[in-house]
């Protein structure tokens, strides 16, 4: 009922053209690392594990080793292969800090994969917004070109799918983008037999409404351009 709510609600033409572009999270000083909280399938007994940390130039490393296997005593108890890292919530005294995207039209990450290659198709962005239901999740596939080279990749918000507890979501219920609550990457490896050394640089996390219009002058790759994979996690 909340969610068909939600999804009644109308909106206005936002005009991406106006708005300039806007950093979001950068990955550049142990102050920033601090503001992510970090995950894996260990958590709940798994073999997966994930570290967030500085690399000697200065950028954000996320890497570990992603495992699908489980404990004999949580065989179909427990889904295994995956890591991942988001934002903190950020609390005030009105509630969580949110942050309005609903003039942009892409959310834009600079990432550099590495890692065993088998390992750099199974990366997803995950969006939290302030919506009614606090176990859903906006999630696209982050496709990377994974030659070792840093990258700008644009991906159209209004192409993020709702799910929930890892299942897609059967709902014409539009993503709040005016009040997002948290950004992360999660690598998926479960479904789709992913293991390995896995290894992610990453710059910044920003939104654009320009696909010429970006922090930095390296040759962008649009999601909308990019097939999609012949196996989903």
């Amino acid at each position: 009922m909340a969610r068909d709510q939600a999804a009644a609600v109308l909106r206005m033409d936002p005009g991406y053209a106006h708005a300039p572009p806007k950093a979001l999270f950068t990955f550049k000083t142990p102050t920033d690392i601090a503001q992510y909280v970090v995950g894996s399938d260990a958590d709940i007994g798994g073999f997966s594990s994930a570290k967030l940390e500085l690399d000697s130039q200065g950028h954000g490393r996320f890497f570990g080793d992603i495992r699908t296997e489980v404990r004999p005593q949580m065989q179909g108890k427990m889904r295994s292969g995956y890591a991942g890292f988001r934002n903190k919530m950020r609390p005030s005294l009105f509630g969580n800090v949110t942050d309005d995207l609903s003039l942009y039209k892409y959310l834009c990450l600079r990432v550099k994969a590495g890692g065993d290659p088998q390992t750099r198709n199974g990366y997803f962005v995950n969006i939290q917004t302030d919506g009614p239901i606090e176990t859903d999740l906006w999630q696209h596939r982050l496709y990377l070109r994974g030659n070792g080279e840093w990258e700008d990749v644009l991906v159209p918000l209004h192409k993020f799918i709702l799910t929930n507890s890892g299942e897609a979501v059967n709902s014409n219920m539009a993503m709040m983008s005016e009040s997002i609550k948290s950004i992360g990457i999660s690598l998926l490896g479960g479904n789709a037999n992913i293991q390995g050394k896995f290894e992610l640089g990453i710059d910044y996390i920003g939104a654009t409404a320009d696909v010429n219009d970006l922090p930095s002058t390296t040759p962008t790759k649009t999601e909308e351009n990019t097939p999609p994979p012949t196996s989903q996690t």
